[in-house]
């Protein structure tokens, strides 16, 4: 058990920087927008290739923290049914819905990786290869798999009175 932890550990660390590497973007998105929208409607003269570089910029923003938002459990949630379930349905209903969800990101890792080998265009304007973009959607999605697993092992834990119900 030692070794799962400290790979748990070090997965979970590895993710946090990625997602940390992701906000990067986030200034540079704002700035490049802003310039456009001011160089668009002030001066009719809008920045070439805005469109493209805002749509990889954010991909990669919501790709390269997708896991971390897992991590510390920041997707949305709408639990106005399974709230008035019993702790034990509750927790049932935890591993069947992250074993569900492990399974359809695991579609989107195979895909993602296959869709990126196979990837050869480049975009309009700015000629960037698409297939880096497709090869993260892989990545990024495998470390999201990852902290699924970890949660779907706390869950199991949980329902079998290991551990806490939460972490």
């Amino acid at each position: 058990m030692a070794a799962y932890q400290t790979f748990r550990h070090l997965v979970e660390k590895i993710i946090y920087y990625i997602a940390a590497a992701g906000m990067i973007f986030v200034i540079p998105l704002m700035l490049l927008t802003t310039g456009d929208v001011v160089g668009r409607s002030f001066l009719d003269k809008p920045i070439a290739g805005t469109f493209e570089l805002s749509e990889y910029m954010l991909a990669v923003i919501i790709l390269l923290s997708a896991a971390y938002t897992q991590q510390v459990k920041g997707h949305v949630a709408v639990d106005f049914l399974t709230a008035r379930f019993s702790p034990k349905v509750q927790r049932y209903l935890q591993v069947l819905t992250t074993g569900l969800s492990l399974a359809i990101v695991s579609i989107v890792v195979w895909q993602g990786i296959v869709l990126g080998l196979e990837e050869k265009a480049v975009t309009d304007q700015l000629r960037i290869p698409k297939a880096p973009f497709k090869m993260l959607v892989g990545i990024c999605g495998a470390l999201l798999w990852l902290q699924l697993f970890f949660d779907l092992v706390d869950a199991v834990k949980a329902r079998k009175g290991e551990a806490s119900w939460t972490r």
